[in-house]
């Protein structure tokens, strides 16, 4: 194996940082996570990354902990240590680029396909290059791969292993064509792959850069960085009392029926760590809302991360002070052949909100009410194109301040993608995209409104629905109204929550988002 370059091995004997030269090289690690991030998004042809930013890029240090991030998606980036430590297990060599997407080897659902790079000196592993990116489309059973009647992972789509794209800085080609061969529209895809190679590389670059500039006092920095960020986390946890909070919520079907399908957690706040067990939450099931547990754990970071400092730098220093638990077999730990492509997205962001509810007795100060607590996919394709789409909805409001309208919540922080885009790039007409006025919850702070979305097909498509809050409203807190939930309906007729349907050219397909719970009566 090549060797790595522990940052404890070396940084004890560099020079001793001071406040000043931590900021300073923080910042930087940070800027190279940022300059990955947009070497993506304008290298890309998918409009679902070049408009809609659904991807993440970060830097990992040579032992797999992260030391820095761009602030992009927070389901991708909590998760994304584990596809770190499954590339790590392959002997990865200089000049190397792995792909995966397996949720049950390090990756989240199969449209999101990480590339993690090696990054090396003088032959030693410095650390890693990390960018996560979600294809409009990875094979399966419809366009999108986003069925809403999937009933294990093989017919969501090509599943990867940590496979290399690149093997000693040569493009493995008859990898990139076996992937290239499954799935739809693969011109695009091959794009959005190189404009990920091409941030794993940009990063490289940079911290090389600053390896040249700063030396081992760079590798003192990779500690000092998590240090700071757990430090600065136990500290906020010292300000949450002491015990064990509870709440229980519930999905409402996972696309083969609708019994709801109820999520528990126990939050013990014990000092400066915090334990989320999620004992009690049911078993695995014969649909797609399964979320592995990396997805779990993402939902639960965010949390943490939004009830302490929002502010503090985002590393392995910010996960060190929390544990997850979920049973083995279980909706939010699941095991193969599970079908988990609607766990990432939607279950993700139930976890969110039980947790924030749980916690919501330590911490009332800094629990909003509710907000839509789905993503509402959007998918339309064929084989020639597919369009995806998560839908902004209601914010919950706050302690002091209303919600805010027509924005993402929880587990995503997509851009939309905009109308003159969208018209361009596929064969589809935008009839209505406007404010869900007044679906917002009444309160002394009200909810935010949700959205409306209609689109007219102008060719023949499959459409899929993967959403949620349509029959359990987001709800308000102290006093506050609950938000009203969403809707969703195909030429008028009202459709469930989940469902993959062919419809022709000439149908509209009408979203309609939740709103955000009210605060106060």
């Amino acid at each position: 194996m090549t060797d790595e370059i522990d940052p404890g091995d070396r940084a004890d004997d560099a020079e001793a940082l001071d406040a000043v030269d931590l900021e300073i090289l923080r910042n930087q690690l940070e800027s190279v996570a940022e300059e990955m991030g947009q070497v993506l998004i304008r290298g890309a042809y998918s409009p679902n990354i070049t408009e809609r930013r659904d991807c993440s890029t970060a830097l990992f240090d040579a032992t797999g902990r992260m030391i820095a991030q761009a602030e992009h998606i927070p389901v991708h980036l909590g998760a994304m240590p584990e596809a770190v430590a499954a590339v790590r297990d392959c002997d990865p060599q200089p000049g190397d680029v792995f792909a995966l997407n397996d949720p049950f080897t390090g990756g989240t659902h199969l449209p999101d396909v990480t590339l993690v790079a090696p990054i090396s000196h003088e032959g030693n592993i410095l650390g890693y290059t990390v960018s996560r990116a979600h294809h409009a489309d990875v094979g399966g059973m419809s366009p999108g791969s986003m069925p809403a009647g999937a009933r294990d992972i093989q017919q969501e789509g090509l599943r990867l292993p940590p496979v290399r794209l690149v093997a000693g800085g040569e493009r493995a080609t008859d990898v990139e064509t076996l992937v290239l061969a499954n799935v739809r529209n693969p011109r695009e895809r091959r794009a959005d792959l190189r404009a990920q190679r091409a941030a794993n590389d940009r990063g490289a670059r940079r911290l090389l850069e600053l390896y040249e500039e700063h030396g081992d006092r760079l590798l003192a920095a990779f500690d000092a960085v998590i240090d700071y960020s757990r430090s600065r986390l136990e500290s906020e946890l010292r300000e949450i009392p002491d015990g064990e909070y509870r709440a229980t919520d519930a999905l409402e079907g996972d696309g083969v029926t609708d019994a709801a399908i109820p999520i528990e957690v126990a939050v013990r706040v014990d000092g400066t760590s915090v334990e989320v067990d999620f004992t009690g939450t049911a078993g695995q099931v014969a649909g797609n809302v399964n979320a592995p547990l990396p997805v779990a754990k993402s939902a639960v970071y965010f949390v943490i991360r939004c009830v302490t400092d929002p502010d503090i730098p985002p590393n392995h220093g910010c996960y060190e002070p929390v544990t997850v638990h979920a049973p083995a077999g279980s909706l939010l730990d699941p095991k193969p052949p599970a079908a988990v492509v609607g766990g990432n997205v939607e279950t993700s962001q139930r976890v969110t909100d039980v947790v924030f509810a749980a916690l919501a007795d330590a911490a009332p100060e800094r629990v909003p009410a509710q907000g839509q607590g789905t993503m509402n996919n959007l998918i339309v394709g064929s084989s020639a194109f597919v369009y995806y789409e998560t839908i902004g909805g209601g914010a919950g409001a706050n302690p002091d301040s209303d919600g805010l309208s027509g924005v993402q919540v929880g587990m995503t922080n997509t851009r939309n993608t905009p109308v003159e885009a969208l018209e361009a790039a596929y064969p589809l007409r935008v009839e209505e995209y406007a404010l869900r006025t007044g679906s917002g919850g009444d309160g002394q702070f009200r909810g935010g409104d949700g959205l409306v979305r209609a689109l007219r097909m102008e060719t023949d498509a499959t459409v899929s629905l993967l959403t949620e809050r349509r029959s359990r409203a987001p709800s308000g807190v102290a006093g506050g109204g609950d938000g009203a939930p969403g809707r969703n309906a195909i030429d008028g007729e009202e459709v469930p929550a989940k469902t993959t349907r062919e419809v022709d050219a000439g149908t509209t397909v009408r979203v309609e988002t939740p709103g955000g719970g009210g605060y106060g009566e």
